[in-house]
């Protein structure tokens, strides 16, 4: 079954339909956690496994998927893996009181970062917060390439621009955040 139907079956509120999408990305969406998961730091116990299922409580909680495509849909998904790490982070952090948050390398083949530098999650969460507010779409680009783990044309089809446009905004996103990290 083509994803794009289920899609649109998962809008109109079919949660079979939301079941087969979560099924058919879900190996997609496993190496996407696993990729996540590799930049954080040694001694992380939230596995790739269970980012994906806590994705798809969100999903059902939501109760379908207000996504016009595939790529639609892992723009949606790469945001709440997001949100999903960055809440796994906040209690980490509350755990240990403010020690050891959630750390993650901002590598990935894209090179948002040198490999060997490690960034606090949760810095990078505010710093992106910000950064949205300042440009929204360098923002979702981030978001999409870096959390979602979408090459430049997949970011290109989910956001509607050009792959050039894409390409000028990551760059520019990933210097501003380098800095605004350094900064904070």
């Amino acid at each position: 079954t083509d994803i794009t139907e289920l899609l649109v079956a998962s809008r109109r509120g079919d949660l079979r339909a939301l079941d087969q999408i979560i099924s058919l990305a879900y190996d997609q969406l496993r190496r996407l956690a696993r990729a996540q998961l590799r930049r954080e730091a040694p001694g992380n116990t939230l596995q790739p496994t269970a980012l994906v299922n806590e994705l798809y409580l969100r999903f059902v909680t939501g109760g379908r998927i207000d996504a016009s495509s595939r790529a639609h849909f892992f723009s949606i998904a790469s945001r709440l893996m997001r949100q999903v790490l960055v809440d796994y982070a906040r209690a980490r952090q509350a755990l240990k009181r403010g020690g050891n948050a959630l750390r993650v390398t901002l590598t990935e083949g894209v090179k948002l970062a040198p490999e060997t530098e490690i960034v606090d999650l949760l810095a990078l969460d505010k710093a992106l917060q910000r950064l949205l507010a300042i440009d929204p779409q360098q923002g979702h680009v981030v978001e999409l390439r870096y959390f979602g783990g979408l090459t430049l044309d997949e970011t290109a089809r989910a956001l509607e621009i050009s792959r050039a446009t894409v390409k000028r905004e990551w760059s520019a996103a990933r210097a501003w955040l380098l800095l605004e990290l350094q900064a904070h």
